[in-house]
């Protein structure tokens, strides 16, 4: 699954689903797919991601607390 970097752009391949779609879990492990070369794996908040289209992640992957509000 790929999500993108809300400051450039730029895709990220999500590593570990379940950890994206944790909402208890604030990082996630991604390989970023810019360039030609692979990248290394890294950690990404989810706060600076969004998916491809430019539409925010949703509530209950980022929030433990969404069903309160």
């Amino acid at each position: 699954m790929f999500v993108a970097d809300k400051s450039n752009g730029h895709l990220i391949e999500v590593l570990d689903t379940a950890s994206l779609f944790d909402p208890h879990v604030d990082r996630i492990e991604g390989r970023l797919h810019y360039g030609e070369e692979t990248q290394d794996a890294e950690f990404y908040a989810k706060s600076d991601l969004a998916f491809p289209s430019g539409e925010p992640l949703p509530a209950c992957w980022t929030d433990p607390h969404y069903r309160r509000r």
